[in-house]
């Protein structure tokens, strides 16, 4: 009963802006957090061996990206709300197409400890357990399994084409799931671009024999959208509070 007095009374002190556009009134408008109800493949320009099947919210372009930049880089933690949901989306999506009906276990990717130290928060965890409330009011049964961890370091990506990232990568994730996991495994992050990183997990569950898709909120956009089942009417809209 508090929260939407709490909201109006951070409005009048600090008015909402939409992370994409930069209307005010919204943490995500209407229109832009459109662009995130659109769940499709993702295609990495040069598709490395081993990515799983992967379903993203929306392309990494137009207003997505300045939202999902100010919500991983700029502190923006509240926007975890309408991006969790388009992660929420895309599990969906995904799930429909991989195991319906099956319980889910996200397992969200993890970040390097100086990304860690330098944001302050684990961005990806925040998605992770955003996601897994909404998909509980969905009614899909959902857990988060914090199985990935990261060893040693990384150095910069930039500039590196796929194999150049899977390469850097290469050792990096270390993996303790259950010897039974109860539900389909889906890896999720905020946005796949190379996919080197989605491979490199996956390969890594995969040696504990686990079968492995992924979800993400947007994915760079290669050429024309490709479309995935959608996972039904009036089950989940990507809010804009």
């Amino acid at each position: 009963m508090l929260r939407p007095l709490v909201d109006s009374l951070v409005d009048l002190v600090l008015p909402r802006v939409c992370a994409g556009c930069g209307r005010t009134g919204h943490l995500l408008c209407p229109p832009c957090a459109a662009l995130l109800a659109r769940p499709r493949l993702a295609a990495p320009r040069r598709h490395p061996d081993g990515f799983p099947p992967t379903v993203a919210a929306g392309a990494y372009a137009g207003p997505v990206r300045p939202a999902v930049v100010a919500f991983k880089e700029r502190g923006r933690a509240e926007l975890a709300g309408p991006l969790g949901a388009a992660l929420a989306l895309a599990v969906t999506a995904v799930r429909a197409v991989a195991d319906p009906g099956a319980p889910v276990v996200l397992v969200p990717l993890p970040s390097s400890r100086a990304a860690l130290r330098e944001r302050g928060r684990d961005h990806v965890a925040e998605l992770a357990g955003a996601a897994r409330r909404e998909l509980r009011r969905a009614g899909v049964p959902a857990t988060v399994g914090p199985w990935l961890g990261r060893r040693g370091r990384v150095r910069d990506s930039t500039g590196l084409d796929a194999g150049g990232r899977r390469a850097n990568l290469a050792g990096t994730f270390t993996a303790s799931p259950p010897a039974r996991p109860a539900g389909l495994v889906v890896l999720v992050d905020d946005v796949v671009t190379t996919g080197a990183t989605l491979t490199e997990a996956a390969a890594v569950l995969g040696r504990s024999g686990l079968p492995v898709v992924a979800a993400v909120v947007a994915a760079t956009p290669r050429g024309g959208p490709v479309g995935v089942a959608a996972p039904g009417p009036g089950v989940f809209t990507v809010r804009s509070p």
